[in-house]
């Protein structure tokens, strides 16, 4: 296996998950009893730029096909996000009617709905066809195509089409091709125009334990480090970076073309590359001992469970997320031990987990069956669900996370 960046040869484990399913790769009854494939889920270091990464061992396509069962929409804090993000691109760059927004992985509109909303042209780029689908209904032009060097140069030379905002919010990680995806950017951004990606930290994966984060839809675990190394071999400029909570602590990056000087590059820059150099992003002893650290997580949640099914309680679970899918099937969990997952998502329900065959229900099922204890799978959305299911404290229920450690909340 070799960098998908740089191609320095990678021999540096930082984690081995070993086996799983892809993690969005629910089944329906009739699977329940045929054989699932299960893939290495092994994560390197690259010695050379200290790009985290997975190998392609499920393909692209394969994961990203027209029964994929992400829809954005689902998610109230989510939205909120999203909806903020217009509101701050917005009045910074002063988008209006005569500007051109594009959003690579616009899954259903949650997000290019607002823009939408203030009368600014919107355009999304999503290959998973059920997801655009509904953001078509919503008004949004879709292109149901991955994204690339080729369907950049299609936009930009055939169509005349170039972006004044070109956004990506956690597609960044998704990508195989992490340099053609980025060429491709380039490609289709106006001269003056502004790039922003958000994805997850892997400064915040290490520093707070957060190995279920690793699935195999995520091919790349970003420092800032590496992705500014990786847009300037495009002929890209990052000229400002927040640190920003989502998904367990994420960064917004902004890029413009290195030729751009209309724009000025913040100290932000600086001084996020100098925190990370500090704590040793760009040294491989940084990312030792990770493995570890999720045992210990393994251990705890397993003894826990245990020790509730010996007492007669009943343990549910909230949340049928990748990350939960991640966590369960390493920990070896199966539907004797959680009896099942609510989750509001219908396009989940009346499905399984791959691999625990943990069935998923809706929410008036957990009403009814008044579990002791509810693990929340998707952790960083622990706010929006506590408030949400607040009623399980009625009958005494109690809400569990696992990650940064096990903690009743």
């Amino acid at each position: 296996m070799i960098c998908r960046f740089c191609k320095a040869e990678l021999t540096d484990v930082f984690m081995d998950l070993v086996n799983s399913p892809a993690s969005n790769s629910f089944l329906n009854e009739e699977q329940l009893n045929e054989p699932e494939t299960f893939y290495p889920l092994k994560v390197y270091t690259c010695s050379q730029c200290f790009l985290v990464q997975v190998d392609e061992y499920k393909k692209y396509e394969a994961i990203f096909d027209s029964n994929y069962a992400y829809f954005s929409s689902y998610s109230t804090s989510w939205l909120a996000h999203a909806k903020k993000y217009v509101d701050i691109m917005t009045e910074r760059f002063g988008y209006n009617e005569n500007s051109l927004v594009m959003e690579v992985a616009s899954n259903d509109g949650y997000l290019l709905q607002y823009f939408l909303e203030k009368g600014i042209p919107v355009m999304g780029v999503e290959p998973t066809a059920n997801t655009a689908e509904v953001a078509i209904g919503k008004g949004i032009r879709t292109i149901i195509e991955f994204f690339g060097v080729e369907l950049a140069n299609r936009l930009a030379n055939h169509w005349d089409m170039k972006a004044d905002l070109l956004l990506g919010n956690n597609v960044l990680a998704h990508v195989p091709g992490i340099g053609d995806f980025v060429a491709g950017m380039k490609i289709l951004l106006a001269d003056t125009g502004v790039i922003t990606m958000e994805f997850p930290h892997v400064m915040q994966l290490v520093d707070n334990n957060q190995f279920d984060t690793i699935y195999h839809e995520h091919f790349s675990y970003l420092s800032f480090y590496t992705v500014k190394q990786i847009f300037e071999s495009q002929g890209l400029e990052i000229f400002d970076v927040e640190e920003i909570p989502t998904h367990g602590g994420s960064l917004r990056i902004y890029a413009k073309h290195k030729e751009d000087s209309t724009k000025v590059v913040s100290e932000n820059v600086s001084k996020l590359l100098e925190k990370e150099i500090a704590k040793g992003l760009n040294g491989l002893p940084y990312y030792d001992n990770f493995q570890r650290k999720a045992l210990k997580i393994k251990l705890d949640l397993l003894s826990f469970l245990i020790e509730q099914k010996r007492a007669g309680k009943k343990v549910a679970a909230y949340g049928a997320a990748a990350k939960g899918n991640t966590m369960i099937n390493f920990c070896g969990i199966k539907n004797d031990l959680i009896r099942f997952v609510a989750d509001a998502n219908p396009h989940k329900q009346g499905k399984y987990l791959p691999a625990s065959h943990i069935p998923v229900v809706n929410e008036d099922y957990l009403k009814d069956q008044k579990p002791d204890y509810v693990i929340i799978l998707p952790w960083n959305l622990m706010e929006e669900i506590t408030h949400q299911l607040s009623y399980i404290k009625e009958w005494g229920g109690q809400f569990i996370i696992a990650i940064p450690q096990l903690q009743l909340i």
